[in-house]
């Protein structure tokens, strides 16, 4: 039986790499995804583990547990005095110790006036140092040229100098979000890590007292001091050792805790990533297992009477059956291989196109797991195999007496079992759909997930029931539009429901996947415009694209611009409110009140220190009225409010708003994060929209947008994510495609004798040709419809979902989802050429004497 696999394998090569093409595009994406983040990974280790030292001196409430994403938009204004340093410094078991000045909100201006970066990695500010990290080397080196030692010199990193237009030499401008907004020195020398590549980030490093100018106010101290302990003293010790030194502010921890929190937070992005890069390559397996099932269920039937031989001469149910899944192994085997090849070249796409977003890992080589290896193996095989199955165990049953008979009948499954199975499960994917959307957390995405992948193979399995109608409507406009051929096309369509709606189906899931995120992102994207026309009062809105907070100052000189009457500038933060972390809007609530139509329903604005006032949403969830008591959480304490007022939910300020003193009590720094400017009466808006870009041209980091520009900007990001999700989903389309290319040409081979007939009969070869094309279109259009249908539920039912969050406007994108359609058809003309041309070639003869 392994000779009569093998030898089965060989002789239908062809048919049998077509499946296993599905399988290396899954498995490639899967290996690409894991590839890519492990160098993700890898990279940020590198970076710290060369970085890091034997001990760290910091400030409390800055570890893990305490801090998160979101407190990168608050900028801790704390510091420990530089007098620790040499009491530290002559603390026994401790070889030096070395003050840090590390600087947040700082951005290199390129020549042309641009900012470099801003997106995806960050900048990293320094004062320059040659202290070791644990590893005994030092932790920074000047690759060319030297280090910086006056107030108007700075080193840079030398790809981001060299992105930036500057040599060493050159005058490099930078602004900050701090007292001293612009910033201009010599470029002296190109720096870097001594552990490895930035991973698109950039570094800047100045002498010590520039940067504590910079970033301290010129106080004389520093943010972390680094300690470097004696030979023979582990780190645990030389934190044990500088302890009672410390204020009560400062805590010391170890080099590798240091380096455990920062890939921990490190690990939590790239989960992030690898699980949305992940459920595309999922999505692209499971096209590739209808592509299989098709396939091996046609190859199956197609030798029903080799099989019936086989039983016959003794081979008994089993054998068959596992000479089925031999195949199949060997397809995933096969595929599995290619695929992980291929997914090197996906890894290598995937960081090339994170470096245009600002994470540059082109310097760092691919890593390659054991892991993903195996997991691509496993996955491929187990793919492959299961999909086998169900053709296999029909091989089986063939009755060894059908050897006798000319035609032999694959035994079918029950169409009413199909249905039957397909209602209850999409009675489970609405259940699950339904408790998910109700439930929250990861727990509820989850079950929004499986419901809808419940539903989809739940019309999947209906699908033979549900092509029926939509294929005779097809054959309908086929009989006025070609006559014969149409006809023949519509009845071969027919012929095996099953056959059409299996191959339509993995057409169907990819489309009902982008009708969906077409939907969601029609929805958004209406919901922007409604909520700025309805909510956007001011004239103009200054803020940064990427939400940095940027320097107090540029509020000061919008105010000295003509024609301006109000500004309101407001300072996004992060706290923590019992336990429960959310984003709070500092500014002068009187001003905002000028700009803004902000609805009290309890209470009033916080006008005083000490004071704050929740939006609706966020005072019911933590359960506070007007003249409660909260405490806001902050990285250096909690600080005491009390609550005089509640206003209706509003997207132009957060979930709270209170004075700029609550951010100044919370030891937090001043930098802007909005400011909303309105004109004095009778001022023409273009003229001061363009005297507000010259105020604000020497920083780059922000941007001036009317109602419409604002817009517009949203949009745009809605729009950028949807085409890349768009891209994504593509490769299970492509597999649909195999899918739709596969059936033709297996079902040509299957109906060689037939093809023959009708060309001895007078069809000629182009009739041939258009007849094979008209199938392949009625099964992509089928697929497509079925898709849309399915798109369009899952659509509307996950916007009323989230309507509470801001996407509330329903919009049904009528337009893209014809032009779905029509693309559609032009994909089944497509998939057709190869099958219509081998039609065609064959001689009619031979095609008539087939067996």
């Amino acid at each position: 039986m392994l000779r009569v696999t093998l030898r089965n394998l060989l002789a239908r090569k062809l048919r049998l790499l077509l499946s296993a093409f599905a399988i290396v595009l899954g498995v490639a994406f899967l290996s690409g995804s894991l590839i890519f983040t492990d160098t993700m990974g890898k990279s940020f280790d590198n970076i710290v583990n060369g970085s890091v030292s034997d001990a760290t001196v910091r400030l409390t409430g800055l570890g893990q547990d305490e801090v998160g994403f979101d407190d990168a938009i608050n900028i801790d204004s704390r510091s420990i005095p530089a007098s620790l340093v040499p009491t530290l410094a002559d603390a026994p078991g401790v070889a030096r110790a070395d003050g840090s000045v590390d600087g947040q909100g700082l951005f290199v201006v390129k020549k042309n006036g641009k900012l470099l970066g801003g997106t995806g990695a960050p900048t990293l500010s320094f004062n320059f140092s040659d202290a070791p990290n644990a590893n005994g080397d030092r932790s920074v080196r000047i690759a060319e040229g030297r280090a910086p030692r006056g107030g108007g010199e700075v080193a840079i990193d030398e790809k981001s100098a060299k992105s930036a237009g500057y040599a060493i030499g050159d005058t490099v401008h930078m602004v900050t979000a701090g007292s001293q907004p612009q910033v201009q020195a010599t470029l002296v020398g190109y720096a870097e890590f001594t552990g490895g590549g930035l991973a698109g980030a950039s570094l800047v490093f100045f002498d010590t007292p520039t940067a504590q100018r910079l970033f301290l106010d010129g106080k004389d101290a520093y943010t972390t001091i680094g300690l470097t302990g004696e030979s023979g003293v582990s780190q645990q010790e030389l934190v044990d050792a500088v302890k009672p030194l410390l204020p009560g502010d400062a805590e010391a921890v170890t080099g590798k805790k240091v380096a455990d929190e920062f890939k921990s937070l490190v690990n939590t992005a790239l989960g992030f990533l690898n699980t949305f890069l992940l459920i595309f390559a999922a999505i692209a397996l499971v096209v590739g297992t209808f592509l299989i099932i098709n396939t091996f269920s046609i190859l199956v039937a197609q030798r029903s009477r080799e099989l019936a031989l086989l039983r016959a001469l003794g081979a008994s149910r089993p054998q068959v059956t596992r000479s089925v899944l031999v195949e199949a192994a060997t397809v995933g085997l096969i595929g599995s291989t290619l695929g992980l090849g291929v997914g090197f070249g996906l890894a290598a796409a995937l960081r090339a196109l994170f470096a245009n977003f600002g994470l540059d890992l082109t310097g760092s080589p691919l890593v390659f797991e054991a892991s993903t290896a195996v997991i691509s193996y496993v996955v491929g095989v187990l793919v492959t195999m299961f999909a086998a199955y169900l053709p296999a165990r029909r091989a089986a049953r063939i009755a060894p007496v059908a050897a006798m008979r000319d035609d032999v009948a694959l035994p079918e499954g029950s169409i009413r079992r199909r249905l039957v199975v397909g209602v209850v499960l999409a009675i489970v994917g609405v259940t699950l759909l339904t408790t998910g959307l109700i439930g929250e957390g990861s727990s509820g995405a989850s079950q929004v997930g499986a419901g809808i992948f419940a539903i989809l193979i739940a019309i999947a399995l209906m699908s033979p029931v549900l092509a029926v109608p939509v294929l005779v409507v097809m054959g309908g406009a086929y009989r006025r539009l070609f006559g014969t051929v149409g006809q023949l096309a519509t009845q071969n369509s027919l012929r095996n429901p099953r056959r059409t709606a299996a191959t339509a189906s993995a057409l169907m899931i990819g489309l009902a996947l982008v009708t969906t995120m077409s939907v969601l992102g029609a929805s958004i994207n209406k919901s922007i415009d409604v909520g700025v026309k309805k909510e956007f009062t001011s004239d103009y809105l200054v803020s940064n694209a990427i939400g940095q907070p940027f320097s107090p100052k540029i509020a000061e000189d919008i105010k000295a611009v003509d024609g301006v009457r109000t500004v309101a500038p407001t300072q996004s933060a992060s706290v923590k409110v019992d336990g429960d972390r959310t984003n709070i809007s500092a500014g002068d609530s009187r001003a905002l009140g000028e700009i803004f139509d902000i609805d009290y329903v309890k209470g009033g604005p916080a006008l005083q220190d000490g004071q704050i006032a929740f939006n609706e949403d966020k005072a019911d969830s933590l359960g506070v009225k007007v003249g409660d008591t909260v405490q806001l959480g902050f990285a250096a304490g909690k600080v005491p409010l009390k609550v005089v007022g509640i206003y209706k939910s509003t997207y132009v300020v957060a979930n709270a708003i209170t004075p700029f003193s609550t951010i100044t009590a919370g030891q937090v720094q001043r930098a802007d994060s909005t400011i909303a400017v309105n004109a004095d009466d009778g001022v023409d808006q273009a003229a001061l929209g363009k005297r507000l870009e010259a105020a604000t041209k020497a920083f780059p980091t922000v941007t001036v947008q009317n109602q419409d520009d604002f817009s517009k900007a949203q949009r745009a990001q809605v729009d950028q994510l949807l085409y890349l999700i768009y891209a994504l989903l593509g490769l299970a389309i492509i597999i649909a495609v195999l899918g739709i290319v596969n059936t033709l040409a297996l079902s040509v081979i299957e109906r060689t004798r037939e093809v023959g007939l009708l060309r001895a009969v007078g069809l000629s070869r182009g009739q041939l040709r258009r007849m094979v094309r008209l199938e392949a279109i009625a099964i992509a259009v089928l697929g497509a419809l079925l898709g849309i249908v399915a798109g369009l539920l899952f659509g509307i039912v996950l916007q009323r979902a989230v309507a509470d969050q801001g996407i509330t406007d329903l919009a049904i994108p009528w337009l893209r989802l014809v032009v779905f359609v029509v693309i559609a058809g032009l994909v089944g003309v497509l998939a057709a050429v190869l099958p219509a041309r081998r039609a065609a070639k064959l001689n009619v003869l031979r095609a008539i004497t087939t067996e």
